[in-house]
């Protein structure tokens, strides 16, 4: 029986490529060779595609050397259903030409990315346009889930997801009118807040502000990783909570509930990421599995975690964060991350699913969304063009359908 061509497409222009190296090298150390012929594709700081054994090495990446043994320059070919990754090398002899060579052929892509450029929609679309099957949720919901204003708002308008009282606000409007900008949060939410860039996640870029300073402060360094910021409001020593979805459709199911230990007044990048040095992703943060909590919240959480799952369209691995308010006993959402750090591998193997099995779990999902997007008809026609004249040299100007429309 043949093997999948399995791409791992991973890294790109984002401030948590170096999480997603981590995440990405962890996955591909628990691939299924018997099923899966593994082809890594790196995406580097500077947005160009390389592939090869090498990439498979995290000593790779300390630096990254593009010209290093056993890692090649690619580019993808987007026609549809093609899925070659093709290297321009040099030609041989002194009159040489240079070649284009077909180096692998992708048929399934698990996008292992963190942040924008890959986490947020834009490579989905691009595998969309080259009719590929990948793991992770679509266009909209990854870009939607990427952005946590629009993410609020989304959430809100549903009209029956918990979300914490925000406001939001544009680098414009901050250099603008500071005061009217602070006026309003204070106004609004009062502190503590929390401080947000819209576009980013791993903690980068979030402080809690305690009063007005602080929320300078605040303000102020999220400006620097995005020109529009989320401003929520706080909490007093909240639960943290997090729910893991797996799925596609109606095969839906939700992880045990995990809950992170933290020594701070949140979770920072570096207790996420570098509790154990770093070499686990989030697999090395401090956490109680499963949280120890009421049977009534956990079911809550695993329901509303799979009700945002379908409300999002989302397919493969997702995390979905909450917080638990331990005086008003309620629970609000918090954000969603499509593409997971560790891919949240560690949820799964807690309810007794391998890391293995989880790989091959998601690559059914990415066949059957596949399949499902394959089925549209998009074979429409009418006699529309029939009829239509562009005047010759006119152009378009004055051009008439075929009852005499201008068009």
């Amino acid at each position: 029986m043949a093997k999948t061509q399995l791409g791992v497409i991973f890294g790109s222009r984002s401030c948590e490529r170096e999480v997603a190296i981590i995440s990405a090298v962890q996955l591909m150390n628990h691939v299924d060779t018997e099923k899966y012929d593994v082809i890594p594709v790196y995406i580097s700081e500077q947005g160009v595609w390389y592939t090869g054994e090498a990439l498979r090495n995290i000593r790779t990446y300390t630096p990254f050397n593009p010209d290093a043994k056993g890692v090649e320059a690619v580019a993808l070919d987007v026609t549809a259903g093609s899925g070659a990754l093709i290297a321009t090398r040099p030609g041989k002899g002194l009159f040489g030409h240079p070649t284009q060579v077909v180096v692998a052929r992708l048929e399934v892509c698990v996008i292992v990315m963190h942040g924008l450029n890959g986490e947020d929609g834009t490579l989905q679309g691009m595998l969309e346009l080259a009719n590929l099957p990948y793991t992770s949720t679509g266009v909209a919901g990854s870009a939607i889930g990427m952005d946590k204003i629009m993410m609020k708002q989304f959430f809100r308008g549903a009209g029956t997801l918990p979300c914490l009282p925000d406001c939001w606000f544009t680098r414009s409007m901050f250099e603008h009118d500071r005061e009217a900008v602070l006026d309003k949060v204070e106004s609004e939410l009062g502190y503590p807040v929390f401080v947000k860039p819209a576009n980013l996640g791993s903690s980068i870029g979030v402080s809690r502000a305690n009063d007005r300073e602080g929320l300078i402060d605040s303000l102020e360094l999220a400006f620097e990783y995005d020109r529009r910021v989320l401003v929520e409001k706080g909490l007093d020593k909240p639960i943290e909570l997090n729910c893991s979805v797996l799925g596609y459709d109606d095969d839906v199911e939700a992880s045990p509930i995990e809950m992170p230990i933290s020594g701070e007044e949140f979770l920072d990048f570096r207790e996420k990421y570098l509790a154990s040095g770093g070499s686990k992703g989030m697999a090395s943060l401090h956490r109680v599995l499963p949280a120890p909590i009421e049977d009534s919240l956990r079911d809550e959480i695993q329901r509303l975690s799979c009700e945002i799952f379908r409300m999002l369209d989302c397919k493969g691995v997702v995390r979905i964060d909450y917080m638990f308010d331990r005086v008003s006993e309620k629970v609000w959402i918090t954000e969603i991350n499509t593409i997971p750090g560790s891919l949240s591998f560690y949820l799964w193997e807690n309810a007794g699913v391998k890391y293995s099995r989880l790989i091959d779990r998601m690559v059914k999902a990415a066949l059957r969304a596949h399949e499902d997007r394959n089925m549209r008809n998009y074979a429409y026609s009418s006699d529309i063009l029939k009829g239509v004249s562009l005047g010759g040299a006119k152009g378009t100007k004055g051009a008439k359908g075929s009852k005499g429309a201008k068009l």
